[in-house]
């Protein structure tokens, strides 16, 4: 078991080399306490060497990833990073691209926090032509961007911006996308889940409810109960 607070006391003299390889040997789970002891420990998690250092040793084959077309890139060695312990940690994922779908993920999750977020079949079409590019068929870009969207919406944290986001994706008009740049429905209904089950607290308007009850009746053929509470 790590003694985070012995270690920090000893280590405050070493080289910044030195910290790094400390540093990466820490679970992840201290990295936000130990960047705020020091200000000069805050300067290495916001620069290159620590995160490239720190993927050098937890995704070893990451640097024979080439980089690849497509809307959505790379980025940093932080960013990357990011993208690998999300593909593995949250998407279960361990193929050729493990990487690419963490960034896709990434992708997501900062235009949805957005002040005013891009429509939600924006999003899904940018996530579709990235996999495509990338050599995926049409089905399988379906299924994996289906996979991507029901995570991070399971993920999202209960904030009234969040609350705002569902509310304006349940609300876009669908219109006739061809496959497989139309919204899932499993998504659509993770959407609906969402606002009905964890944040009908916040349906304080009747009107608000019945314009999205009614938008869910045309969506699906039958509709859970605890969706009917208002």
């Amino acid at each position: 078991m790590w003694n985070v607070s012995k270690i920090l006391r000893n280590i405050l003299i070493f080289q910044e080399d030195v910290l790094i390889e400390i540093f990466i040997r820490v679970p992840i789970s201290d990295w936000e306490h130990i960047s705020s002891v020091r200000k000069q420990w805050a300067d290495l998690f916001r620069g290159e060497c620590l995160w490239q250092a720190a993927l050098n040793r937890a995704y070893p084959h990451a640097s024979r990833t080439q980089r690849w077309t497509g809307p959505i890139r790379q980025g940093s060695s932080k960013r990357r990073f990011m993208a690998l312990y999300i593909s593995k940690n949250i998407l279960g994922v361990d193929t050729d691209i493990d990487e690419m779908l963490g960034h896709i993920y990434l992708f997501l999750k900062d235009q949805l926090q957005l002040s005013t977020a891009p429509a939600s079949g924006v999003l899904h079409g940018t996530m579709i032509d990235q996999l495509i590019v990338s050599g995926k068929s049409k089905e399988e870009a379906d299924e994996v961007v289906t996979k991507i969207w029901l995570a991070l919406l399971d993920n999202l944290e209960d904030t009234k911006h969040t609350f705002l986001v569902l509310k304006s994706i349940a609300q876009e008009y669908d219109g006739f996308l061809p496959y497989p740049y139309s919204r899932p429905i499993k998504v659509q209904w993770k959407v609906f889940e969402k606002l009905f089950v964890d944040f009908g607290d916040l349906l304080f308007d009747h009107s608000e409810y019945c314009d999205l009850i009614g938008i869910a009746k045309k969506k699906f053929p039958t509709l859970p109960h605890l969706w009917l509470g208002f």
